[in-house]
């Protein structure tokens, strides 16, 4: 049973647990060393990475609660440009065990269809198996169907996840997942599609391959991006990526060795919808630099502009807000962008 005050990561947290319970802790610990050569490797695979159930178990227990809290993160953005909307349904392409289902259960409540369509049955199941102890009825209720994404039709929805997916298919097949999505979303014009990748060189790349098929179907984007033009960041100096804490297991310690509570995941990703969005004046790229005195933000900006902007003690509340500002977040806060104008500028080389 849920507790009613449990944070939706706990809750998956204890769920994930259970998975492991008769499994050695060392087999558990080779399957997912073996595993995370597929998910970090550059070569796409012709059969699902997750054969068998001890995979399945294992590789979910250890990366699950990555994916969700970056995908919570980027769908959190997307909410944010979208204020009020909710989603009326939910497509997760190559969705596994389900940690985007679970991602946008946290962000929106209620109860709406969730599909969720892979191509590995075993992670289907345990994914089934996990949505019992969802706090949502969304999650809960969710169809688990087992197809290769990029192939074929897939159900319409007004919001299609596609999350640490494009990095298993080739680049053809990539494209075919984008399309996919486009077309379940069809002409709905509150309709999103989200795309998560690691935050790795290759990750953004392939997000920004995603990013301009989006944009060439005509929709905009809501995150992180404040603009639909071209991505300023020079190819082969730089990527966009962001970063979500998540609360270490004892897998993940036995597996990383160390002994911090929490590692942070870094990740890649676009949000884009038909309507219009409410988009943030500049995104903070990198974690903002805290000096004697001063905070230096680095920003992407509309204009396909990139540049630094130092805030100072002398700007009071701009400076204490600048001092509390995460990466990935919106610059200025709500409510301060007549201060911002008063910060220093310049650009970033």
């Amino acid at each position: 049973m849920t507790h009613p005050h449990q944070a939706p990561s706990e809750v998956l947290r204890a769920a994930l647990g259970s998975l492991l319970d008769g499994l050695p802790a060392r087999a558990a610990a080779q399957s997912v060393d073996r595993l995370i050569g597929h998910y970090r490797g550059r070569t796409p695979t012709g059969a699902p990475v997750l054969r068998d159930r001890s995979d399945v178990a294992a590789y979910a227990a250890y990366r699950m609660p990555a994916t969700f809290e970056a995908t919570r993160a980027a769908l959190g953005a997307l909410a944010a440009a979208r204020p009020g909307w909710t989603p009326a349904g939910h497509l997760d392409l190559g969705g596994g065990t389900g940690a985007a289902v679970w991602a946008a259960g946290a962000t929106w409540e209620g109860a709406r269809p969730v599909t969720v369509v892979d191509w590995a049955r075993p992670a289907l199941d345990l994914g089934a198996e996990l949505a019992a102890a969802a706090p949502w009825p969304a999650v809960r209720g969710a169809r688990w169907t087992q197809g290769r994404v990029g192939t074929g039709t897939a159900p319409a929805a007004p919001l299609v996840t596609i999350s640490y997916v494009l990095g298993e298919l080739t680049e053809n097949d990539r494209a075919a997942v984008v399309d996919t999505a486009l077309a379940a979303i069809g002409e709905d014009p509150g309709a999103a599609v989200v795309v998560t990748e690691p935050g790795t060189p290759e990750g953004y790349a392939r997000v920004l391959a995603a990013r301009d098929r989006l944009l060439a179907a005509g929709l905009h984007v809501a995150a992180p991006c404040p603009h639909d033009g071209r991505c300023p960041i020079e190819p082969g100096r730089d990527w966009c990526h962001f970063s979500a804490r998540v609360a270490r297991s004892s897998l993940h310690r036995q597996v990383k060795g160390g002994s911090l509570p929490y590692e942070d995941e870094k990740f890649a990703y676009v949000a884009a919808t038909r309507a219009t969005p409410e988009r943030v004046p500049t995104r903070i790229l990198r974690r903002p630099q805290i000096r004697k005195g001063q905070v230096l933000l680095d920003l992407c900006a509309p204009g396909e502009t990139l540049r630094r902007e130092t805030v100072t003690k002398r700007q009071g509340p701009l400076y204490r807000a600048a001092r509390d500002i995460d990466w990935g977040d919106a610059w200025p806060p709500a409510g301060d962008a007549e201060r911002a104008g008063e910060a220093g500028g310049g650009t970033a080389g």
